[in-house]
C-alpha cells in the first residue's frame, strides 16, 4: 500500500510540474506564429508600410471635390444619398493591414488564417485604435511621420470616396457583378477584383492579389470587413457633410456599435457594393473583419 501510495504521490507531482511547464511555454505553433520580429525587422516593415500610402487631394487632378455618398437603390441604411465635400487632403493605405505588420507593432498575431501578408483579422475595434496610436508612435520615432501626423482609421466618408474611386456605379468597375450564365453566389465580374463567397473560402490570398480600383486601392470590395471610425447610425439622416466621423456613437463601453465597409470572403456579391455598410459591436472579433488606416495631419481628423 505505502509503495502504491508513493508511486501515486509521483506520477501526481510528475503530472503537476507538467502542467506547469505546459501553461508556461507556448506550443511549438504559437512560437512560431507569434516570433518576434527585430527592431530592424520592424523598422523595415514600418518603411514598407509607410511606401503603400495613396495621396488623396480632393479638388485636385483625378480627385473631385466632392461625391454622393450612399445609395437610392441600396439598403435603408445608406440612405439618404447626399453631398460631401473635401476640405481636407489625406493618405489611404493601397492595402488592409498585413499580419506582419500587426504583430511587428502590437507583439501578437491573433489571425486565424496565417500569412504574414494576409490581412491581419480577429481583433475588435479597440485593438485596431491601440495599433493607430502604437504606429503613429513608433513612425514618428523612425522619423516616418512628423509630430504633426498620425495614423487612424478612416471615416466612413473617407472610406466610401476611397472606395468610389471617381465613379457613380454599384462598384468602382461597374454597375453588375455578374456576367450572363452566373448563378447563385457565382459573380464573374467582381471576381477580378474582389474576394467573396463565389470565389473564397477562407482568408488564405495575401493582400493586394486581385486588380485595385481606379486610384490603385486594394481589397476595397470584399477580403475583410473593414472598420471605420464612425459610430453606427441606422441611416444618414444628419450625417456629416465635411467628411469627417460622426463619432457620437463610439463610447468606451465595449458594445457600442460602429461601422463596418467592404464586404468580406462570407458575404455574397451584393454586400460588396461601394455603398454598403453594417454595424458591429466595438468588442466584435471575426474571422471576415480587418482594417486600413489613413495617415494624415492630425488637425485634419
Amino acid at each position: 500500500m505505502r509503495q502504491t501510495l508513493t508511486r501515486y504521490g509521483c506520477c501526481v507531482v510528475l503530472g503537476m510540474l507538467v502542467g506547469i511547464l505546459m501553461t508556461n511555454s507556448p506550443s511549438r505553433s504559437a512560437r512560431a506564429d507569434e516570433k518576434q520580429p527585430t527592431n530592424e525587422e520592424t523598422i523595415k516593415l514600418l518603411k514598407t508600410f509607410a511606401s503603400e500610402f495613396v495621396h488623396i487631394t480632393p479638388g485636385c487632378g483625378k480627385y473631385p471635390c466632392t461625391f454622393q455618398m450612399g445609395s437610392a437603390t441600396g439598403e435603408a441604411s445608406e440612405r439618404p444619398v447626399h453631398c460631401v465635400a473635401f476640405n481636407h487632403q489625406f493618405w489611404i493605405a493601397k492595402y488592409e493591414v498585413p499580419q506582419n505588420l500587426y504583430q511587428a507593432v502590437m507583439g501578437t498575431n491573433p489571425s486565424r488564417w496565417k500569412g504574414p501578408r494576409n490581412s491581419v483579422e480577429n481583433i475588435d475595434f479597440k485593438e485596431v485604435t491601440e495599433f493607430c496610436r502604437r504606429a503613429t508612435q513608433l513612425m514618428r520615432e523612425a522619423k516616418l511621420l512628423s509630430q504633426h501626423e498620425e495614423i487612424r482609421l478612416p471615416s466612413e466618408a473617407e472610406w466610401e470616396y476611397c472606395c468610389r474611386a471617381g465613379t457613380t456605379t454599384a462598384y468602382s468597375f461597374g454597375d453588375e457583378a455578374t456576367a450572363e450564365g452566373d448563378q447563385g453566389k457565382k459573380a464573374t465580374r467582381l471576381d477580378a477584383y474582389a474576394w467573396h463567397t463565389g470565389n473564397a473560402a477562407g482568408n488564405d490570398p495575401p493582400v493586394g492579389a486581385l486588380k485595385p480600383n481606379p486610384w490603385g486601392l486594394y481589397d476595397m470590395h470584399g477580403y475583410l470587413w473593414e472598420f471605420v471610425s464612425d459610430g453606427w447610425k441606422d441611416d444618414y439622416r444628419c450625417a456629416a457633410t465635411d467628411g469627417k466621423s460622426r463619432r457620437s456613437a463610439p463610447a468606451e463601453a465595449g458594445d457600442a456599435q460602429v461601422v463596418l465597409r467592404g464586404g468580406s470572403w462570407k458575404d455574397r456579391y451584393h454586400k460588396l457594393r461601394s455603398s454598403s455598410r453594417r454595424a458591429a459591436a466595438m468588442s466584435l472579433k471575426d474571422d471576415a473583419v480587418g482594417f486600413r488606416c489613413v495617415k494624415a495631419c492630425v488637425s485634419g481628423r
